[in-house]
């Protein structure tokens, strides 16, 4: 919209230029400008214009201050309020809180059992550490006290000096005689070996004590007489077990017809005997009634 410029007046003459008025050089006066043409006066008019604005501008663009109920969050009831309503919204918080406190139960019992499982594997892991532990200790202790009996059974082996001299005299002997256990004992304690000493050796010479009884059997009938059971009974007398002296007497080479006819000239070289008597004597020295008849008829009895 154009401004309407307001219309000019002339001020009154009061005989003499005005304030207002200048005088040209001819000596005429001149009326000046209207008020609001003069720059004094319409500068500041539109600083004071342009702020105003300005202002306007500013409290235009700034937002309504909310109402008093959006500002709290919150609509208070009035006081004709539905009472349906507010026992639907109290129902509703009631369902939600009791919705949080379930939740809450829920995960504290997650939490608890969460626990109480990290604890059960805890003690499972620590009592498989200790089980293995107590079979590392079992087995550390099974191989030292196998490498200590070992290393006895070694030491007990090799003997000691004195009961490898009595080894040595053992097998010295059964080099030129036979012997039973007992009688190779009772000789290398005659000889001054201890018990001890004549034990351990006779436990360590490699020998068979069948073949040793065989060995004495044969000794005997070398230079005397004997019947089957007499000869098993002189082995058991020296030591041999009945197992042995039996194998001993069956694995000789013998003829016992000859042996009671031999046993027969024996007893008749120191007494006289009758052919009964004589017989009867064989009989007693354990040969067969057969065994003893023959022998005594090969003396001419």
């Amino acid at each position: 919209m154009s401004q309407h410029e307001p219309p000019t007046y002339d001020a009154p003459w009061t005989g003499g230029p005005s304030a207002d008025t200048t005088t040209d050089g001819g000596g005429e006066p001149t009326h000046s400008r209207p008020w609001y043409r003069k720059k004094r006066y319409l500068v500041p008019t539109g600083v004071v214009a342009l702020l105003l604005a300005i202002g306007a501008v500013s409290q235009g663009d700034e937002p309504a201050a909310p109402p008093a109920a959006e500002a709290t969050g919150r609509v208070e009831p009035s006081a004709t309020a539905d009472p349906g309503a507010e026992e639907a919204d109290a129902a509703a918080e009631a369902e939600e809180r009791k919705a949080e406190e379930a939740a809450a139960e829920e995960a504290e019992k997650s939490e608890r059992l969460a626990a109480e499982e990290a604890e059960r594997l805890e003690a499972e892991e620590a009592e498989r550490l200790a089980a293995e532990e107590a079979e590392r200790l079992e087995a550390e202790q099974a191989a030292a006290e196998e490498a200590e009996r070992v290393a006895a059974e070694e030491a007990a082996a090799a003997g000691t000096v004195s009961q490898q001299n009595a080894q040595r005299s053992a097998e010295s002997y059964l080099d030129y005689s036979a012997f039973s256990r007992s009688g190779l004992i009772d000789q290398l304690e005659y000889e001054g070996f201890s018990t001890e000493d004549a034990t351990w050796a006779v436990e360590h010479v490699t020998v068979s004590w069948k073949e040793q009884a065989q060995r004495s059997a044969e000794s005997y009938l070398d230079y005397s007489a004997f019947s089957h059971s007499g000869l098993v009974d002189q082995l058991e007398y020296e030591g041999f077990s009945t197992e042995h002296a039996t194998w001993a007497v069956d694995n000789v080479t013998v003829d016992w017809n000859e042996q009671a006819a031999r046993s027969a000239e024996s007893y008749l070289e120191y007494s006289a005997f009758s052919r009964s008597g004589l017989i009867d004597q064989l009989i007693y020295e354990g040969y067969s009634r057969e065994q003893a008849q023959y022998g005594v008829s090969q003396t001419g009895l």
